[in-house]
């Protein structure tokens, strides 16, 4: 990028706001995805709505990429350059703008974390469900971007259903305001959902308005452990099929088990080929009756042993294992290698054995866990880059991996986006014309293709694959 045209952006944040080292970039040219790096030409932090529609209107006049981003948390290579521009940091639009308690809703900046939402309107008796692992640092601004999930998707589900309106600086520099506090609104088409989860390839969300929910009266956690993964595998369709939607039914296999209990070191079994983290909350009769039926199922389908916790602490404590499960697996090999592949519920055993079988066929060291109550399992890989023959094995296996998920009824990503890393396998999952109703969606409203080009559309798709089983 010109060097005035760098100047004459800094000049709308003030040099304070920017970064343009080498160093200070550096930072900004990766996410938590594995060997994606480009340095950004500039990097900027707004401080409001105005602010970033300047900035957009100069791009747009001499197309320049914007690339939005929240914590860098990412991993799909969504929130990084490919080819220089500008990056946009939000940590100086983390405001909450509004608490409204008799609408229920929260008006926030992008750059609220995820985590304070919750510790703002718990003591008010609401209640915000969603909850990627990442929560403690992960942006609200990325959660809208990427839709994200989290551990309590399956009974209360995901981003989207919790974003009520937004504001959107468009790639011309218009400002679009969408949705609102109402309940119903059936006004045209709905473009609220139109930009949660389209990655920042369509404009750049600048305040957010969120639903809240009354926060439940009661919660009880129960770990359960199994010698085989498969028959864990078959609880979880079991549970769903006996009417009962826990808000949390987690799992995690043998060797992810092992690593958490190395570094928690808090009595978790490790001998053992499964694990099941489940928790249901509401009024206490209801949380009750449910747990009491969750664990004759769980015994029911060979259950080795199970551990009620009789304290929040304890409950923050298992749950806590389940959250830090890929934290800790990353401190094993050079790179970590983390999808989401995900499959109906009732396909979930299946899914589980095609993973292993893969991992097996590419002689690599793949760990499972994930939100096994909603068929979004976390095929985990550990392996170097470095490495160029055993990455070739990676990218096979992650492909088999994929096309099993699809073949078994499931998708490509089921809450951290398709991003860079998983484009080339989009068609797979919405075919040709699919891809070509989005692209015309991306060229009406992003004709000149600055707002996070490369991302979501590939340059190259990816031949099926041929399983043989």
């Amino acid at each position: 990028m010109e060097d005035y045209l760098i100047q004459k952006l800094i000049a709308i944040t003030g040099k304070e706001n920017a970064k343009t080292t080498t160093a200070q970039k550096l930072a900004y040219s990766y996410d938590a995805t594995a060997n994606f790096q480009a340095l950004p030409d500039l990097v900027l932090s707004p401080s409001n709505t105005k602010e970033i529609q300047e900035i957009v209107k100069i791009c747009s006049e001499y197309k320049i990429p914007i690339i939005s981003r929240g914590s860098g948390t990412n991993l799909a290579a969504g929130t990084v350059p490919n080819a220089g521009g500008v990056v946009l940091l939000f940590n100086r639009m983390n405001q909450i703008l509004e608490f409204d308690e008799e609408n229920l809703t929260l008006t926030v900046q992008p750059g609220v974390i995820t985590k304070d939402i919750n510790e703002l309107v718990e003591p008010k008796g609401l209640f915000y469900p969603p909850d990627p692992s990442s929560m403690k640092i992960s942006t609200i601004g990325g959660n809208v971007s990427e839709n994200s999930g989290g551990l309590r998707g399956l009974k209360y589900g995901v981003t989207r259903d919790y974003v009520k309106g937004l504001t959107v600086v468009l790639p011309n520099g218009e400002i679009l305001k969408t949705g609102g506090k109402l309940s119903k609104d059936v006004a045209g088409y709905d473009l609220t959902s139109l930009f949660v989860g389209s990655e920042g390839t369509i404009g750049v969300i600048t305040e957010i308005i969120l639903s809240l929910i009354p926060l439940p009266q009661t919660k009880q956690t129960l770990l359960v452990f199994y010698d085989q993964l498969e028959t864990a595998a078959k609880t979880v369709s079991s549970i769903i099929a006996a009417k009962v939607v826990p808000a949390t039914l987690e799992f995690m296999d043998k060797g992810t088990i092992e690593n958490v209990e190395e570094y928690m070191k808090i009595g978790l079994p490790t001998d053992c080929e499964a694990m099941l983290l489940i928790e249901q909350d509401g009024d206490l009769q209801t949380v009750e009756r449910d747990m009491q039926l969750v664990h004759k199922i769980c015994m029911e389908h060979g259950a080795k042993s199970t551990q009620l916790a009789q304290s929040a602490e304890e409950a923050l404590q298992l749950s806590t294992a389940r959250r830090v499960a890929l934290s800790v697996l990353a401190r094993k090999r050079p790179t970590t290698i983390l999808e989401d592949a995900t499959v109906p519920r009732s396909e979930i055993a299946n899914m589980v054995k095609e993973i292993q079988r893969i991992a097996v066929k590419y002689n690599l060291m793949i760990f499972t866990f994930g939100h096994a109550g909603d068929g979004n399992l976390h095929p985990t890989c550990l392996t170097d880059v470095r490495d160029k023959e055993e990455m070739e094995r990676v990218e096979a296996a992650f492909s088999e991996i994929f096309d099993s998920a699809i073949r078994l009824g499931g998708t490509i990503t089921g809450e951290h986006g398709v991003g860079e890393m998983k484009a080339p396998y989009l068609e797979w999952k919405i075919g040709a014309s699919g891809i070509e109703v989005m692209k015309g969606i991306k060229q009406s409203l992003d004709p000149l293709n600055i707002m996070n080009p490369g991302k979501i559309f590939a340059k190259d798709r990816k031949q099926r694959v041929v399983v043989q089983t």
